[in-house]
Parts: C-alpha cells; sequence; structure tokens
C-alpha cells in the first residue's frame, strides 16, 4: 500500500542510507531538483548505487529523473533502469508524446536487460498548466504509467499564483487529477506540504487530498509521515464499520432481503463498495505489520 512517498535528495549519502528507516510506504530519489547542475554527474552514480544498496525495509524505490527535454534524461535512464528500481518519475510531463517517448526508451533499456517488458512503472509527474487539462492522455498514454502525481510549486510558478497554506489555488488541478487517474484506474498522489514545522498544517493537508479522493501523498521531511500515513489509513472504527456493513449485505442475503439496512441507514452499492475498499486497505496495512488508530 503506497500511502506516502518520501523524497530523497540524490546528492546525500546520509539520508539515502537510513531512508528506508523512516517508515515512507515509498522512496523517491531525487535527480531532478533537489540536485544542482554541478552535482547531477555524482548524484547519479550516487543513486545508481543506492537503488540496489540502501536497506529500503519495505518501501518501495522510485527514481525521478530529469526531465525528458534535457540531455541529462537519457543518462539518466541508461545508468538506472538496469539496477531496477520499481518505479522511474516522470517530471514535467505535459502529454501523452512525452509519456511514449519515455515509455519507448525504458523498453528499450528493458530489452537489452532481459527485462520482462513494463518491469518498470511510470509515475507522471503532472507540474503545469497543459500537464493538468491533458491529465487524462497522461494517464492512459501506456500501461507503463501506473499513477499520476501533482507537483504544485512548479504549477503555482507556471498559473502565476503564489502557493497558499490553504491551497485553493490548487483545488482544481488536484480535482482533475484525481478524476483522470480514477477514471483511468490508476493511483494518484498529492503534492508535498512544504512547511516542515507545521504538524497542524500536515495534519489538515493530508485529510484534505484524502477526501478528494488522492492515494497518497508525498513528503520532503521524514518528520511528515506519520501524519500522512495515519491519515491515508482507514482507523479502527471506519474497518469495524465495513465490517458490519458487509455482514449485514450478508446477513440480508440469507433472509432473502432485497433492501439492507444499518443503524438506520439503507445500504446502497456505492457503501458496499467503499465498505470493501476500506477493509482491503485495512487488511493490507495489518498484513505488512501495521496497526490501525
Amino acid at each position: 500500500m503506497r500511502r506516502s512517498m518520501l523524497f530523497v535528495p540524490g546528492n546525500n549519502p546520509k539520508m539515502m542510507t537510513s531512508c528506508g528507516f523512516f517508515g515512507a510506504d515509498a522512496i523517491i530519489f531525487d535527480l531532478e531538483d533537489a540536485v544542482s547542475p554541478d552535482e547531477k554527474d555524482a548524484a547519479r552514480i550516487l543513486v545508481k548505487y543506492a537503488v540496489t544498496n540502501v536497506d529500503r525495509c519495505r518501501s518501495e524505490i522510485i527514481v525521478r529523473v530529469n526531465a525528458a527535454d534535457t540531455p541529462l534524461f537519457a543518462q539518466d535512464l541508461e545508468a538506472i533502469v538496469p539496477q531496477r528500481p520499481d518505479y522511474i518519475m516522470l517530471p514535467k510531463t505535459a502529454s501523452r508524446q512525452t509519456v511514449c517517448g519515455c515509455d519507448a526508451a525504458i523498453g528499450e533499456i528493458e530489452r537489452r536487460c532481459g527485462m520482462e517488458p513494463g518491469t518498470i512503472g511510470l509515475i507522471a509527474l503532472i507540474e503545469t498548466a497543459l500537464g493538468v487539462e491533458n491529465a487524462f492522455e497522461i494517464a492512459t498514454a501506456s500501461p507503463r504509467v501506473r499513477a499520476l502525481f501533482l507537483g504544485a510549486e512548479d504549477l503555482s510558478a507556471d498559473l502565476h499564483c503564489s502557493r497558499t497554506k490553504e491551497g485553493l489555488e490548487i483545488l482544481y488541478a488536484r480535482t482533475r487529477l484525481v478524476t483522470a487517474a480514477h477514471a483511468a484506474g490508476i493511483d494518484v498522489y498529492d503534492t508535498p506540504f512544504t512547511d516542515v514545522n507545521d504538524d497542524e498544517g500536515i495534519e489538515a493537508d493530508s485529510r484534505l487530498a484524502r477526501s478528494l479522493g488522492f492515494t497518497g501523498k508525498a513528503s520532503i521531511s521524514p518528520r511528515h509521515l506519520d501524519a500522512i500515513n495515519r491519515c491515508f489509513s482507514p482507523s479502527q472504527a471506519e474497518a469495524d464499520y465495513a465490517r458490519q456493513v458487509l455482514a449485514a449485505i450478508e446477513d440480508a442475503k440469507r433472509c432473502g432481503k432485497g433492501a439492507v439496512a444499518l443503524r438506520g441507514k439503507m445500504i446502497d452499492a456505492p457503501i458496499a463498495a467503499r465498505a470493501r475498499q476500506t477493509l482491503a486497505a485495512a487488511e493490507e496495512i495489518l498484513a505488512e505489520g501495521g496497526t490501525l488508530q
């Protein structure tokens, strides 16, 4: 279950060696924004080593490469794809063409390395106005695309607006990506909350993102991971209610009843579907050694 993602700068070996112990569901080794131009080559070597050698614990490994319209893009893929990270994150994804070009490049390296086609997943990082408008075509451009990811900082610059704690300026982008991703049957991840010292802020932002339909949320600080994991996990009370819903449905079937009610409320198909989703998430968390709160 991928609720939380932690960005780790590709030029920070100390953080890279310990990142698996922070509790993130996925680690994003960053070769793009977190690395200055004069450190790109050294960071690529570090990340290449880290993908296969750091203790990831239970975390998935994602590598954010440099944008497809830069000469660094091909160098990043050639170094990283043979190490078999779980996903490549493609920044500045704005169109189907961008995805297809990346898909083909990864596929060629997979072929040369003897990997099964589609071994490496692709996460499309959408951080421009054009990317937001093309969200569904990006989500469906290739079976390799496993998730959309909102990058609000670059998007705000492209929209000529300022980022705020409340996030009203990115509400349209959030809902657009959520709708596109769910329509395509893939995951969708929310932008990081950038104030690392605001514990109430990350809690509120995470709850908002979950309420909008995001699968999970990224973080630039290990400090935010507990709040994100908690907000994107069903509570014990939610899991208990989901079990009651499904039990009521089964009881109604055994008794030959067409209508199902629980606590005075009718249970329809959407409520039953949400109950199944809640229980599936709870069972996955428990199977991985987690707890419900």
